[in-house]
């Protein structure tokens, strides 16, 4: 169980709070470089609680700027995007990439009042198809940007996709790295497909064992195979919203999510699949953009998006599957066929994580032995926005981007051997190195 104080504390986001300005030491992913267009239409953001919008200027440069005009709070989502700037609609006001106003239109000529204002503006840079933004307080000095495998490996290696959630950051999160669920959640009562032969669903008991690591924490699942062998599954929690989901013989990808906070109420899921040394075979992207048979896998197929007002956050990134329909959800083939009904992998995640409300009592909540990993995650960010709100002290991947280099594991072990011991090399990440064990 979680205190009331304690959940205000890790999910309350916005400009002052604890958690918002943890978040804001540390670089964040928030939308694909292909859909900001030179000179195209600006795109309402929102980050952090911050009402911010995007846009990519004549020279190729990304901006991100505060939604409201700083002359009068008019929209800059309405602005023009023309001639390496931003202009408002209303009078013209016209802003660069950095937030330095470069034309007053409606002002006298010689009016100074360009040189005495800016707009809110953030630093953004581009990598893997990726764009990322700073909102912390080195204003000078930033931090580098982090070093996550997957948004450095070759672009035929990786599919990333990029939905909103209605529920807060850690209430998603929490769903990945709880290793427990997902043969039950994700299972088949008609024992047929791929799933059905998943090494997990041998041993729907686990036991845990989690560790401390200067990323964050280590989340292993340990199961019964046979009298002699140990299937463990390690999920990880990288600081200060990432999860990595392990492998699998049938499924020989690396995966996770950037849980990126739009608001206390909403969340950016950035879902990134790779395989660290080989492309990823035609037959999985196909999957990943058409899903199966009607259903959705990890990612949200094509055919999942429906494009929302453009005074919307994120407008092309919400999905038509949300409480109001209840996720799709069918009856009949969670009495025949699927253990949930629900009709795919992220749906039956996202239904749990976010179908009753954006922000769950968790006192009301009772953990099991299953929830170890939850409950030291909870712990390690209430401690690490204690150490920076009281004294200043940051996480190791503000200034570190190697300490992000890591991958989650599934290994098959003797009993007697130590998942900690074998499992330490193959959980550093090197660019281009393959799994290095048998999944």
């Amino acid at each position: 169980m979680l205190s009331q104080q304690d959940n205000e504390t890790l999910v309350r986001v916005g400009a002052g709070t604890a958690m918002g300005s943890l978040f804001r030491l540390f670089w964040i992913p928030f939308f694909f470089s292909k859909d900001l267009v030179a000179d195209g239409q600006p795109r309402r953001v929102m980050l952090l609680g911050e009402d911010l919008v995007a846009f990519r200027d004549s020279k190729g440069r990304v901006g991100l700027l505060a939604n409201a005009c700083a002359h009068r709070g008019a929209p800059m989502m309405f602005g023009r995007n023309e001639d390496c700037g931003l202009r408002c609609v209303y009078h013209g006001w016209k802003y660069d990439v950095t937030g330095a106003v470069i034309d007053t239109p409606a002002e006298p000529v010689r009016s100074r009042l360009k040189d005495k204002v800016r707009i809110m503006a953030y630093p953004c840079r581009e990598r893997g198809g990726m764009v990322w933004a700073y909102m912390g307080p080195e204003t000078t000095d930033v931090p580098p940007l982090p070093n996550l495998e997957w948004n450095m490996v070759p672009q035929e290696n990786v599919q990333v996709s990029i939905r909103v959630q209605e529920c807060n950051w850690l209430q998603a999160l929490e769903g990945e790295i709880d290793s427990a669920h997902a043969p039950i959640l994700h299972g088949r009562i008609d024992s047929k497909g791929t799933i059905s032969d998943w090494l997990a669903k041998r041993d729907l008991r686990p036991t845990f064992e989690c560790i401390r690591q200067d990323f964050g924490i280590s989340i292993a699942a340990k199961r019964h195979l046979d009298g002699e062998r140990l299937y463990w599954r390690v999920n990880q929690f990288v600081t200060p919203f990432y999860s990595l989901v392990p492998p699998q013989s049938k499924f020989p990808d690396l995966s996770g999510h950037a849980w990126v906070p739009i608001d206390d109420n909403h969340t950016l899921c950035i879902f990134f699949s790779y395989h660290p040394s080989e492309p990823l075979p035609a037959r999985t992207r196909q999957l990943f953009e058409e899903g199966h048979q009607g259903r959705e896998s990890g990612h949200p197929s094509r055919h999942a998006f429906v494009k929302r007002p453009a005074t919307v956050p994120f407008c092309d990134y919400w999905t038509r599957f949300t409480r109001e329909n209840a996720f799709e959800f069918d009856y009949e083939s969670q009495v025949n066929t699927w253990f949930s009904g629900l009709p795919g992998l992220w749906i039956q995640d996202g239904a749990c994580q976010s179908g009753i409300q954006p922000i769950f009592d968790r006192t009301r909540e009772h953990l099991g032995s299953s929830d170890t990993g939850i409950a030291m995650t909870r712990r390690l960010l209430l401690e690490a926005v204690s150490a920076y709100r009281d004294r200043g002290i940051k996480p190791a991947g503000v200034t570190n981007p190697d300490t992000f280099m890591v991958r989650a594991v599934s290994l098959t072990l003797p009993e007697s051997t130590s998942w900690v011991d074998f499992g330490r090399p193959h959980m550093a990440a090197k660019l281009g190195a393959d799994f290095g064990y048998a999944l």
